[in-house]
């Protein structure tokens, strides 16, 4: 488990492109017969990768968090994106297909990660997990993509038309203080969460998937009067302080997860900024 200790909006401007990578951006979570973690003490959160390919995978726990499981103390929302595969909790097994959700509260003891058709086109399950502390249980609950609360947002005239798909939320699958769902952009819009926002009271997490292996999507960061850019490939993620915008447009169509822990669950407790007031 990687370490990445919190910073203050004071540390960027004295940030190299390297440094930046290096603090927020996440990559190689998805590791062949293993498990990748990154511990951020943005609000504790865990972001995590299996990748069943020969077999089973198993989570296990980390020295970090001193558990004698992984969720004895904690809650965490996955998302499959990859091929179908399958993920068994405490004896219950789920039928995982690409963009599906799966909530899993904090007690559960016996997670294992599984590939249903590691040869097939869209490759191994790839799950992706982002976890928080819990200081409360709830049940272990599924959702198929698109079956959540299903938001139309943005513009095709603004490049920002965007299908988003609310799975772990206030008014969803209940959790302690993990949010989490999958925004795909509609064809021939690039641009996501745009105009852009914080929210001071969470901290925010990405990860971008179904974007072909040879685009990008130029991520910016940073607090609105003093925006950073990361440069991101398929299936990589990035920490987002909750004092950073969290926005970004592509060089071709693609797929995010977002995930939020922090101070409450209201999707709409945002601070927004008009793009003319950014720099």
């Amino acid at each position: 488990m990687e370490q990445r200790y919190a910073t203050s909006p004071e540390h960027v401007p004295g940030m190299d492109t390297a440094e930046l990578r290096r603090r927020y951006l996440v990559q190689d979570l998805f590791i062949d017969d293993s498990v990748g973690a990154v511990y951020t003490h943005h609000d504790r959160v865990v972001m995590l990768g299996a990748k069943p390919v020969t077999g089973p995978v198993v989570l296990g726990t980390f020295p970090e968090i001193r558990s004698e499981f992984f969720f004895e103390h904690r809650e965490g929302g996955i998302v499959n994106v990859g091929g179908r595969g399958t993920i068994a909790v405490d004896g219950t097994t789920y039928d995982v297909g690409h963009g599906a959700c799966l909530y899993i509260g904090r007690g559960a003891k016996d997670v294992t990660f599984t590939s249903s058709d590691a040869d097939g086109e869209q490759g191994p399950a790839r799950f992706y997990v982002v976890s928080a502390p819990a200081h409360t249980a709830y049940p272990t609950t599924f959702v198929e993509a698109g079956a959540g609360n299903v938001r139309e947002l943005g513009d095709a005239l603004t490049s920002n038309r965007r299908t988003l798909n609310q799975y772990i939320h206030e008014n969803g699958v209940r959790s302690c203080q993990v949010v989490m769902g999958v925004t795909t952009l509609h064809p021939g819009s690039m641009w996501n969460t745009m105009p852009a926002h914080t929210h001071d009271r969470r901290m925010e997490a990405y990860l971008y998937f179904d974007l072909p292996a040879d685009a990008r999507v130029i991520h910016l960061m940073g607090e609105p009067t003093e925006t950073r850019h990361l440069v991101v490939g398929n299936e990589e993620g990035v920490i987002s302080p909750s004092w950073s915008v969290h926005s970004g447009v592509g060089s071709a169509s693609y797929s995010f997860v977002w995930a939020m822990a922090g101070e409450n669950q209201s999707f709409d407790d945002m601070d927004g900024f008009a793009i003319s007031t950014m720099r």
